[in-house]
């Protein structure tokens, strides 16, 4: 049997009928659960976007993708011996990831949902913030060094290392180092001209966070483009991902509604009250599903 670490590209799951909550998930979701249910430490962040983005690739082998980031972790640690400090150790990154094996970030066609997709992005060698940090923090860990995703807004940036010697990279444009001005200059970008980097803006991010937050790019986009069906699908993967996080949940509610789907806004609602304490959250969750029960 696989662990938690490696996706398994399975047949779909032959379940009993499902009710409640659980029967919002299709047989294929079934095939990622296992993602929700490991500590997130447990996560192997490449192998795991590549079992969401298989989702969409069902007639896809996943064993050559998978050969794929295992061969981008052996070269690392091929031209990185164990100690190497941690700007040397981006620099191999860089040579690895960008110079060697040509990823880098989609400048030309950025809202590109291909971008987002894991499977498509090792094809295209081409990616958002988000899923070029996945590559470059799996690679180096895989290799035995410390990587983080780190939750700057608006652009995903990656530390390697800890502490004094750590430095940040930006693997969307081409694994560079990012100074602390060059940090500045994003934040404002994003935040406007009076914001200034905080340590919130260079937290590490969990695991799942890192995994939602590349969902929650293909997410966005199609309700953008007004494609309910496919929103409310990508929220679904996020909730068996994430089941706690309880903003996922909320969110799938109003997309149900957008798409008439009262119960299914009910069964989502019911679920957010099962994954929160918040006293203030919890009230205007039961007042929400009221609303709902006047309306059926």
């Amino acid at each position: 049997m696989r662990d938690a670490m490696r996706p398994c590209a399975s047949s779909p799951v032959q379940t009993p009928e499902p009710s409640g909550v659980s029967a919002v998930f299709s047989a294929m979701e079934l095939d990622i659960a296992h993602l929700g249910l490991v500590d997130d430490d447990a996560l192997a962040l490449d192998a795991s976007a590549v079992a969401l983005a298989a989702l969409d690739h069902a007639e896809v082998d996943l064993e050559p993708y998978l050969a794929v980031l295992d061969r981008h972790a052996e070269r690392v640690a091929e031209l990185a011996p164990g100690g190497m400090p941690p700007e040397a150790l981006a620099g191999v990154l860089k040579r690895v990831l960008w110079q060697e094996r040509g990823f880098t970030g989609d400048v030309f066609r950025y809202d590109d949902p291909d971008n987002a997709d894991l499977i498509r992005v090792i094809d295209r060698k081409r990616g958002l913030p988000v899923s070029l940090v996945i590559l470059y923090v799996a690679a180096a860990r895989r290799a035995g060094f410390q990587a983080d995703a780190l939750n700057t807004p608006g652009h995903v940036l990656a530390r390697i290392g800890s502490g004094a010697e750590s430095v940040v990279i930006d693997p969307f444009n081409e694994g560079r180092i990012v100074r602390p001005s060059d940090l500045g200059m994003l934040i404002a970008q994003v935040l406007g001209p009076s914001a200034v980097p905080s340590a919130e803006h260079l937290a590490p991010m969990a695991n799942r966070a890192v995994l939602v937050r590349l969902l929650m790019n293909q997410a966005g986009r199609a309700e953008a483009a007004g494609n309910i069906v496919r929103a409310l699908a990508l929220y679904d993967r996020m909730s068996v991902v994430a089941p706690s996080y309880s903003h996922l949940w909320w969110e799938r509610a109003r997309l149900q509604l957008l798409n008439l789907d009262v119960a299914g806004a009910r069964a989502s609602l019911s679920a957010l009250l099962e994954t929160t304490r918040d006293p203030a959250l919890r009230t205007h969750v039961s007042a929400a599903l009221d609303a709902l029960a006047r309306r059926i």
